[in-house]
Parts: C-alpha cells; structure tokens; sequence
C-alpha cells in the first residue's frame, strides 16, 4: 500500500459547502497552488479539533493529503481569524464580497501569491485598520483587477494624451482615461471622476502596494471612485456578485438632497 504524502500550506477559507452529515468541501486561497477543493470530514462535529479553520475568512495551516482529484484536510491550527470582522455585519458582508471576487480572478493549481496577500491585507483593513468601508471596497476592487490582468490605462487620456483630462471619466469596458469631450463615440460606458478620485485611481493603480490605503477623499470624490471601481470590475468580470448584493442590502438608502 503507498504511504500517504502529506502537504502543509497556509490558506484562507474562500467558500464552504456543507455536504453529507459532518463534512463540508472547503474553497482555499493559497500562495503557492491557488485555489483547491478540499474535503473536511467530520469538521461540523463539535469534537473536530480544528473547525474554527473551517469558517470563511479564516487563514490556517493546514496539513492536507491528495486523493485522485481531491484535497483532504488532516490538521489544521489557526493563524488569524480577523476578529473584526465578526462583530460588525457590514464588515462581514464585504469581507464574504472580497472572498467572491478573489475567487472569481483564481484558478485552480495555479500560485497565487500577490493575490493571497492581497486578500488578506483586505481583511485586516476591514477588521482593524477602521477605514472607511467604501474607501477599502473601491481600493480593493481596482487592485485585485489590476493584479489579475484588466489594470486600467489612468495617466493620460487615452485619445488626446493630456495627462490631466479636463471632466475625467473612467471607460470601465475599455479600461482607459479620457476627457469628457474625446472618445465620445468609442466608448461604451464611461464612469465620472474628479480631480481627487482621479488621484486616488492612480494611488491604487500605480502606487506602493503596502500603502494601498493611506489616503483619505471627500464624501463626494468617494462616492465617485466607488462608483468607477464597481463599475470596473462588472464590466471587466462580466457577472454581477451576490454577496455585493447583500453588502448593499445591507446600507442606508440615500435620500435626494433636496
């Protein structure tokens, strides 16, 4: 019989589906092989010694064995459970948005590494760095994009190559920067910025990684990048995200200003 060969890899709970009386299959992030299914049996059962690894938006150790096409979990220790997240709804909800997104730009086997830390210095912003939800949210979204490949094209317009466009929009289909009066006919669906949510875009795009979210905006050039980033990554993705969905259930209704 061949001796069972074991792999420990630190990963994070993307998605969880109960199946069978105690088991659940397990969607991990990982650096070094992406995303894997793996088999946790018997993790529902209060005598697992290692559930707590088994909850979305946790990072664990994790010692699996492969079996034909599946991953199955052995041990598994905690490293961080993003406490934060777990008292504050809203946090949570954006946090489960961040683990869909993530999932969607993965692939199986693949390395992962810049897309691992990238996850996970997003769920310590949401848990302890106490930025504004919606600065977090738009910053994460145009960084995950651009780390997976649709990095928008932001230091000039892209037909009159002015680098600072008078009424700046954000084509989110083409990914480029154009001035309210070039590229009129050409473009599909051009979101509006302004002079500080044009700055902050470049920030996020082409700034240092581990700074991601050092800046502050206004409530309205906020509202502007939030807006650009969702719109980015729907029309680049081209599917909508139902745990956004509930993010968004999840806010205030804005009323007109009058």
């Amino acid at each position: 019989m061949a001796e069972t060969s074991y792999i420990v890899l630190r990963g994070i709970v993307l998605r969880e589906t109960e199946t069978k009386e105690a088991d659940k299959i397990l969607t991990l992030l990982t650096a070094e092989r992406g995303k894997l299914s793996v088999i946790a049996r018997g993790v529902r059962r209060k005598s697992c010694r290692y559930a707590a690894c088994a909850q979305p938006l946790v990072w664990s150790e994790w010692t699996l064995y492969q079996k034909g096409d599946w991953y199955y979990a052995n041990e598994g220790s905690t490293v961080e459970l993003f406490k934060g997240l777990r008292t504050d709804l809203d946090a949570m909800a954006l946090g489960f948005y961040f683990a869909e997104l993530t999932e969607a730009v993965t692939s199986e086997e693949i390395p992962a590494a810049e897309l691992t830390r990238h996850l996970l210095n997003g769920l310590y912003a949401l848990s302890a760095l106490h930025k504004p939800p919606a600065l977090v949210k738009a910053a994460f979204e145009l960084k995950l994009l651009c780390l997976a490949g649709y990095e928008p094209l932001v230091d000039a317009c892209a037909y009159c190559g002015g680098p600072d466009p008078e009424q700046p929009l954000l084509d989110v289909v083409q990914g480029v920067l154009r001035c309210r009066r070039c590229g009129v006919k050409e473009s599909a669906l051009s979101m509006p910025l302004c002079r500080d949510s044009l700055l902050a875009l470049r920030h996020i795009v082409y700034g240092d990684p581990k700074r991601l979210y050092s800046f502050t905006l206004g409530q309205d050039a906020l509202r502007r990048l939030s807006a650009a980033a969702e719109a980015f990554a729907a029309a680049q993705l081209e599917r909508g995200f139902k745990t956004l969905d509930f993010y968004k259930s999840l806010q205030p209704v804005e009323l007109p200003s009058k």
